[in-house]
């Protein structure tokens, strides 16, 4: 069974990820452990003083790379109820490693002797392993000066420590003899080194964190907390370390994602210029060039993700690099226009163009693969993803009556997404002096088709289907899906504000986020990963889309919910939650197998941002606008030092929604 990650404390610094017992101990149960890349090095660290673990009390994460951790050492110290011997446990997470300190401290009369020990054992288990609840052999170290390593292939793990070490078969245990008369520190770390690795950590890049205040401090704390968990995340490839993208999600999906990078650039991307152009290079250099039914490549094609190896589990064998998506090949055309837009210097873009040509050859012609003129999926191989839109588990296509739809699937957004790609592909490239190709004509067509297949008028109302199954039948449930079709252009105003009020309603949004799924639909569940469950970055997609479509005040509302539902989770909002409804519960339920840090996730709170702030960025014209929702949904708002076109923006938005005391960069104007 997948292991449980909700009550887990974790820390990171990408490739590098511990997780631990919030009390800091590291138990070699589930995931627990510190995963370097894919592979899970330490599987236990567990602390004594005397044999007696500490008392936990509590814990911080600090920052995303940090964590402390306080236990009482009851067994120790004066006699009566006041504590008065306790251990912190200090941990601080490296791109290679891991260091702690321990600190013990006493306040008792007199002084105390003690023995503290640390436990060691490693397993080197892949990540499907853990994933799949497998069963993991401890490795034997061997003892070096100072501490001890283990190795497997090229990968090594050394400790380092200050206290004497034992080795007896797999177990390591370093031991301290200690007086304590006031506070003592020990330490020890571990150092990885993984030269066989595809991705080194993304240091060429640090996300600016801009200074942000708003009466309401919920969001801030949320803002900041997801900034410095979007910069722990940063990877790049090994041959091009320049070129930083997000790694998906931490643990299970730390790696190059193509959907999930490029959701979190594009929306983060007020705050990255140089993310979203290391997420588009990166891509383009794994860009489909033939055929191959095994890995789903095909030409123009942009893959799906990439890891060390192939990656098994719960009867899935996907390859090393695998193109299993629908949907990324037109993102990442969407994300360089709009990298374009918030000034991405041309020359980058134009380095791009044949990428871009190559993507649009796939978009308007190997997309649809039966010829009906829509992009459609179905694993060839047998051994991939049965679903290949973001909505990816085997039943995420169902339809009112929950009945699973049947392949080759064409899902409604991601009709919208190709739409979307021709359309701003037409106008980047005129703009250029490139040739255009028709792309206007062939999105036209598209969207014509689009009204008269996908459209449904059901109990939840007129809207579009979920997608249309391997019969051509509208498979007719409520989705979130829809929302993503806002903003692209391809509704126009009454279908964009029928969409937005049916997504507003309480079947789709009750209280803490958008449902993937109506819970009038047969299929629903609040714990089902994509049909019922509420994922943060689904929810600022469709925030961003209701803000580009201008309906601001419902804009407000949803991403107003998320901030809501944050502080249930430290203010770091998981890949997903439960989705059970304000009426059922006072706080958001976790999922509990869930990544924590998500990417995507930590990069809605700028999409927050931008729709609070009512930003729409136009560089190429040198028009900058600021459209706050009326009243502003977290009352006064500052924001001091925004990445804006090579300068910054300052901006203060009143609580009724009034602009004031706006600062542009050096050649925008407000429009």
């Amino acid at each position: 069974m997948q292991p449980l990650l909700h009550d887990l404390a974790i820390t990171l610094r990408a490739p590098t990820v511990v997780l631990s017992g919030r009390d800091g101990q590291i138990r070699g149960n589930g995931t627990q452990g510190l995963l370097h890349g894919d592979l899970r090095l330490v599987s236990e660290a567990v602390v004594t003083v005397d044999g007696h673990e500490p008392a936990p009390i509590g814990f911080e994460e600090p920052a995303a790379d940090r964590g402390t951790f306080t236990g009482l050492v009851r067994h120790l110290g004066d006699p009566g109820p006041d504590p008065t011997v306790w251990l912190r446990r200090h941990r601080r997470v490296t791109a290679s490693g891991v260091a702690e300190e321990l600190e013990l401290v006493l306040s008792a009369a007199d002084a105390v002797e003690c023995v503290v020990e640390l436990a060691l054992a490693a397993d080197f288990a892949p990540i499907e392993v853990i994933k799949s609840g497998g069963e993991t052999s401890p490795l034997v170290p061997v003892r070096v000066d100072g501490g001890v390593r283990w190795e497997s292939g090229p990968v090594t793990a050394v400790v380092a420590t200050d206290g004497g070490t034992t080795v007896d078969g797999a177990g390591v245990v370093i031991r301290w003899r200690v007086r304590l008369e006031d506070q003592v520190v020990l330490h020890w770390s571990l150092t990885a080194a993984d030269p066989a690795a595809p991705f080194v950590p993304g240091t060429a890049v640090r996300l600016p964190a801009p200074v942000v205040e708003a009466d309401d401090r919920r969001f801030t704390a949320l803002l900041n907390r997801s900034l410095a968990d979007l910069d722990a995340l940063l990877l790049a490839e090994r041959e091009h370390p320049a070129d930083v993208f997000a790694g998906a999600g931490a643990p299970w999906f730390f790696t190059l994602f193509g959907r999930d990078s490029l959701w979190a650039a594009r929306l983060a991307l007020p705050l990255s210029l140089e993310l979203a152009g290391g997420t588009l290079r990166t891509l383009a250099r794994a860009q489909g060039e033939r055929h191959d039914p095994a890995t789903g490549e095909a030409p123009g094609k942009i893959l799906h993700e990439r890891r060390r190896t192939g990656f098994e589990v719960h009867g899935m064998s996907l390859p090393a690099r695998y193109y299993g998506t629908i949907d990324a090949t037109a993102l990442w055309v969407c994300l360089l226009h709009d990298a374009w837009r918030w000034g991405l210097p041309e020359a980058e873009v134009r380095e791009l163009l044949p990428n871009l040509r190559a993507a649009l050859f796939w978009i308007t012609g190997l997309a649809d693969t039966d010829g009906d003129g829509f992009a459609e999926y179905l694993d060839e191989s047998g051994r991939g993803l049965a679903n290949q839109g973001w909505k990816d588990s085997g039943d995420a296509v169902r339809f009112a009556d929950g009945s699973i739809a049947k392949p080759p699937v064409a899902l409604a957004e991601v009709q919208g997404y190709q739409y979307e790609a021709a359309i701003r592909a037409a106008e980047l490239l005129t703009v250029l002096g490139e040739p255009v190709d028709g792309l206007a004509e062939w999105a036209s067509g598209l969207r014509s088709r689009f009204r008269e297949r996908f459209w449904v008028s059901t109990a939840d109302g007129h809207f579009p289907a979920l997608a249309l199954d391997g019969g051509k039948q509208p498979v007719d449930s409520l989705t979130s899906n829809i929302g993503h079709l806002l903003g692209t252009g391809f509704l126009d105003e009454s279908e964009s504000d029928a969409i937005g009020a049916l997504l507003l309603g309480p079947s789709m949004s009750a209280g803490f986020g958008l449902r993937t799924m109506s819970s009038t639909a047969g299929g629903f569940s609040p714990l089902s990963y994509h049909c019922g469950s509420v994922w943060p970055h689904d929810t600022a997609v469709v925030v961003r889309g209701l803000h580009l479509a201008g309906q601001s005040a419902r804009a407000a509302e949803l991403g107003l919910q998320l901030v809501h539902a944050a502080g249930a989770f430290d203010n770091r909002l998981p890949e997903l939650f439960s989705g059970y409804g304000a009426a059922d519960v006072t706080a958001p339920l976790p999922y509990p197998a869930s990544c924590r840090p998500q990417a995507w996730a930590a990069a809605s709170a700028v999409t927050l941002l931008v729709t609070f702030l009512g930003l729409h960025v136009d560089v190429p014209a040198g028009v900058v606008t600021l459209d706050p929702p009326r009243p502003s949904p977290v009352g006064a708002l500052r924001v001091t030092g925004l990445p804006l076109a090579g300068g910054t923006l300052d901006v203060t938005i009143t609580a009724d929604g009034t602009t004031t005391d706006v600062r542009l960069p050096p050649g925008l104007r407000l429009g």
